[in-house]
């Protein structure tokens, strides 16, 4: 099983995203992910998924805990650890999406 560390690589280059707003049927922001250390791993595979499906939605999700490799079993064992994990369980368990709103870097 490859690991999350050998997965990133793989994945497009998110230097040009602040953060993406994640939101839910209704328009609400429901979380926001950003480029920062600590989430930039997450940043990356969320903004994989919403290029390939176009939204997180259940296919996406099945994919995305596939991707967070060895991180993902981390999560099922410990709730609330992985929060961008967890939703991703939750857009499974609930069969939901999300839209995505990718804000990119402000050019001075």
């Amino acid at each position: 099983m490859k690991k999350f560390s050998d997965i990133l690589p793989t994945l497009d280059n998110i230097d040009h995203l602040q953060a993406m707003e994640l939101l839910n049927q209704e328009g609400t922001i429901v979380g926001i992910i950003e480029n920062k250390p600590g989430s930039q791993g997450s940043l990356k595979l969320y903004h994989h998924l919403w290029k390939k499906w176009g939204k997180i939605d259940s296919q996406a999700a099945h994919e995305g805990l596939v991707l967070y490799a060895e991180h993902t079993e981390d999560a099922k064992k410990n709730p609330g650890k992985h929060p961008n994990i967890d939703r991703l369980f939750n857009i499974i368990e609930q069969n939901n999406a999300l839209e995505i709103n990718a804000i990119p870097v402000a050019v001075i």
